[in-house]
């Protein structure tokens, strides 16, 4: 199976990435937090689009929030890990990001969602924070059997550094190479990427690599623990896929508002796109 030729009958679905942010499924300034009310929100608005999208598979992923991002940024995880204590954080850090991991599998099982766990530190390695190694066939396998893969922010073994963290978007990012999306969902707390942050007034509609320059300076990080670079990392990961795959589009989008997330992944877009054009 190559690219995205994932169906018995030869159709070729769409594919799309969601990622609910951790920002949005936790309580980022306190630790071990789940939201739990808006991840079982979130999962039966997944579900309804489903139903409603018979041609549309999703690979879902989540951030680790107020679970992985702490002990991440006590051990510097994303950093290297190499001493003992170092090896210790990162199973550590990996412990919380399942913790938070099997609450979302569990909203979604309630939800009705067919959903399957691939955790990235199986099925990806990389080289100087870089994917190196990329193991999508599980994967491809599972969208042919009508199931949800569920990805999630996860620490990964690195052949130079020993071991680091890749965001969601990172994992997104890799698996891009082996299954090329159509969109590119990034469903957080945030309306879109702020033009005034930290007053977040004014939300950029649209980022484009041939632009960004002229915005790069107005767009930043995270107000909260985020070892993975917050909103500015996130568009710039965008960025570089769909200057990579030209046909894919990403939407930045709040979560927050009880319908956003059906009705982006219904098409109806709020928030910022990232494309090509």
């Amino acid at each position: 199976m190559d690219g995205k030729s994932i169906t018995p009958t030869g159709a070729i679905p769409l594919i799309y990435f969601l990622k609910l942010g951790g920002s949005l499924i936790t309580d980022k300034d306190n630790p071990h937090t789940a939201r739990m009310e808006t991840i079982h929100r979130l999962a039966e608005e997944i579900r309804e689009a489903q139903i409603a999208l018979p041609n549309v598979r999703l690979i879902i992923g989540h951030g680790s929030g107020s679970f992985g991002h702490i002990p991440a940024k006590r051990h510097g995880t994303r950093q290297g890990v190499r001493t003992q204590a170092e090896w210790e954080g990162f199973v550590e850090v990996w412990k919380q990001a399942r913790d938070l991991n099997q609450i979302v599998l569990d909203a979604f099982d309630q939800a009705g969602i067919p959903a399957i766990a691939f955790p990235p530190s199986a099925i990806i390695q990389s080289a100087g924070g870089k994917p190196a190694i990329v193991q999508a066939e599980p994967i491809k396998s599972a969208l042919l059997a009508g199931l949800t893969p569920v990805v999630a922010g996860d620490v990964i073994f690195d052949t130079i550094s020993g071991g680091t963290i890749f965001s969601t978007e990172d994992v997104f990012m890799a698996l891009a190479g082996e299954i090329v999306p159509d969109r590119i969902l990034l469903c957080g707390k945030d309306e879109g990427v702020c033009q005034d942050y930290p007053d977040c007034q004014q939300i950029l509609p649209k980022i484009a690599p041939a632009t960004y320059h002229q915005v790069h300076s107005t767009v930043n990080g995270s107000s909260s623990v985020d070892v993975t670079g917050g909103m500015r990392e996130k568009v710039e990961i965008m960025l570089n896929l769909v200057e990579k795959y030209p046909a894919s589009q990403a939407v930045i989008f709040s979560g927050l508002l009880p319908g956003n997330l059906f009705e982006v992944l219904m098409g109806n877009i709020h928030g910022t796109v990232i494309s090509k054009d």
